[in-house]
């Protein structure tokens, strides 16, 4: 008698047990050392998009404070002193190219011609600082502006890296005339006295566009430490400052900001 043999049942494709997916890291599974990481990266995305929106949005909107002013008002009302705050925009249609000249010849005269650093003024800086003087720093009016407009006072690294970056954001998105309004509108020019058209009024008791070139360069030669010098009755080293600010005056020639 033959065996009968029973066929074997085909197991199909639908019939194999599925294998179960890999479960990743939970959330909650993560190391310390992950979390930190991506904290970090956060932080940067969060920054890099903050400060390009903060610059776009200040190319349009005048700026209505700086954090000097802010840092300068706790100063005084800690020292007991009147908080005395004046700062008022003017656009630079309606600032003196006398200022405008004026702080190029004192500040930074490759202004127009840079792309936000002057290397050949940061490395006499250096040099100098490395043996002891007391000179004028190497920062051009666009790094001025930058630290003005978003920073903090101080010569820490990580704030001049800060600086740079910034300095490079508004080179970019500004452009060389936005530059300047800004800095003649934030920049300290007194105690208390902030932008071209509180200084004109505070050391002229005129308007902005009417400066000559001898009360620009008054201005503009306080700008190292405007607290401590004035523009009018001056120190014989500000007047020979004034003196020779008028000759670069001359130098600086035309201003076209738009020029390539």
């Amino acid at each position: 008698m033959g065996v009968t043999k029973k066929p074997i049942p085909k197991t199909t494709t639908a019939n194999k047990p599925k294998p179960k997916p890999k479960a990743g890291p939970k959330k909650g599974n993560r190391s310390f050392g992950e979390k930190v990481k991506w904290f970090f990266i956060k932080l940067f995305l969060w920054f890099f998009g903050v400060s390009i929106a903060s610059v776009i949005f200040f190319k349009y909107v005048p700026v209505p404070f700086t954090p000097l002013m802010i840092i300068r008002a706790i100063e005084n009302k800690m020292g007991g002193k009147e908080v005395y705050f004046d700062h008022d925009w003017e656009p630079i249609e309606k600032i003196s190219m006398n200022l405008q000249k004026a702080v190029i010849a004192s500040e930074d005269g490759t202004f127009l011609k840079h792309n936000g650093f002057d290397f050949k003024a940061l490395q006499k800086a250096y040099k100098s600082n490395e043996r002891g003087r007391r000179i004028r720093g190497g920062s051009t009016i666009s790094q001025q502006t930058a630290k003005n407009v978003f920073l903090w006072q101080g010569k820490s690294y990580f704030r001049k890296g800060l600086e740079a970056y910034f300095t490079v954001l508004i080179e970019l998105i500004w452009g060389k005339e936005r530059i300047m309004e800004v800095y003649l509108n934030s920049i300290e020019m007194g105690d208390g006295v902030y932008g071209a058209y509180a200084a004109t009024e505070h050391w002229y008791r005129r308007d902005a566009s009417s400066l000559t070139p001898m009360q620009a360069a008054g201005i503009a030669a306080i700008l190292p430490n405007p607290r401590k010098f004035k523009a009018t009755g001056s120190s014989s080293y500000i007047n020979r400052r004034k003196e020779r600010i008028v000759r670069e005056m001359r130098a600086v020639g035309k201003i076209n900001y738009h020029a390539k």
